[in-house]
């Protein structure tokens, strides 16, 4: 197959520019590159799509399959326009942001969405179900039965730059002082190994497969996943304290993500955030490898990256050890 990646250079797309060279396909990746290069066996076109239709100048010829992974509308509308017709197959790798109901377990592709971000608006972080939610729309709307639409849920593995799901197991395996980790055992996990996501994109290319898929991981209550955690640092639990989500959040410790966050935890309206069904993809051949496996890998990579570093998401040494001793001084 002759397959174009719109991107190639970083964490997914660069997975599925792998996979495909390694199956004996014929892979262009278009990117900047200004972060990375694409993967050897890929042939490179340099271009920035903030230029809109004239970035696609030097791509010409028909394609068995596109992979599309933007976020912004109007940069997606503009490959649709130039690349569309040219194109067998279009992958559009989406997210399960685009489901306007967070709160109910189970939802399946029929749940509702979010009202697409306006036309002729660019996506900020702020918006980004929304925009994700109009790329899918323009994309039905230019390509119609061509269109592969791929709702992924959080991916994990190597590679990893949001430093979520690699925060817990990296925390584990650093291992001084307070490990302060909320109290919600119970809670969903959802995460899909970048690896299997990829395996997943490339065979629906592949396969021809088209419709809208939530391409998701299976669930894993999050005290399993910590358990799991430990073991695979070699942690012994000294030092962890759990306190329960209410005072975290007096303390003003962060959500899901980003500064002074504790990744995975989810506001208490989020009980399907982390647990929608996968059951259709997994129908239609996605195969998801055990979980503890993507643990095990993530460690890995963590521990090349270094342990210590400074993290995008997760609690800072500072702030975790200052709640620690604040925890424990009011339990007296």
């Amino acid at each position: 197959m002759r397959i174009l990646v719109l991107g190639g250079t970083a964490f997914l797309s660069a997975e599925i520019a792998r996979q495909a060279v390694a199956a004996g396909h014929d892979v262009t990746c278009f990117a900047r590159g200004t972060s990375a290069t694409p993967p050897d066996g890929a042939t490179w076109v340099r271009g920035d799509r903030a230029v809109g239709a004239a970035a696609f100048a030097d791509l010409d010829g028909a394609w068995d399959a596109v992979v599309e992974v933007a976020r912004d509308p109007l940069q997606a509308q503009a490959a649709l326009e130039v690349l569309g017709a040219a194109a067998k197959h279009w992958t559009f790798v989406s997210s399960c942001s685009v489901y306007s109901d967070p709160s109910t377990p189970g939802a399946d592709e029929g749940a509702a969405l979010l009202e697409p971000l306006p036309m002729g608006q660019h996506g900020t972080p702020e918006t980004y179900g929304e925009s994700k939610s109009a790329i899918e729309k323009q994309t039905t709307a230019m390509v119609g039965d061509k269109a592969h639409v791929v709702r992924a849920g959080l991916i994990g593995g190597p590679g990893d730059s949001s430093d979520r799901y690699g925060y817990w197991p990296a925390r584990f395996a650093l291992g001084s002082g307070t490990v302060l980790v909320p109290d919600i055992a119970d809670a969903p996990t959802q995460i899909i190994d970048v690896r299997d996501l990829a395996a997943w994109v490339l065979r629906a290319a592949e396969d021809g497969i088209t419709g809208a898929y939530n391409a998701l991981g299976d669930v894993v209550k999050f005290g399993d996943y910590i358990a799991e955690s430990q073991a695979a640092a070699g942690f012994g639990g000294e030092g962890v304290i759990q306190p329960d989500p209410g005072w975290l959040v007096e303390q003003g410790v962060n959500y899901w993500a980003g500064p002074d966050s504790l990744p995975l935890w989810l506001p208490p309206d989020h009980g399907g955030f982390q647990a929608r069904s996968n059951r259709a993809a997994r129908e239609r051949g996605m195969r998801l490898r055990p979980w503890q496996e993507t643990l095990e890998a993530t460690l890995e990579d963590e521990r090349r990256r270094g342990l210590g570093r400074e993290r995008k998401a997760g609690l800072s040494r500072g702030t975790e050890q200052k709640l620690g001793a604040l925890w424990r001084e009011q339990q007296r």
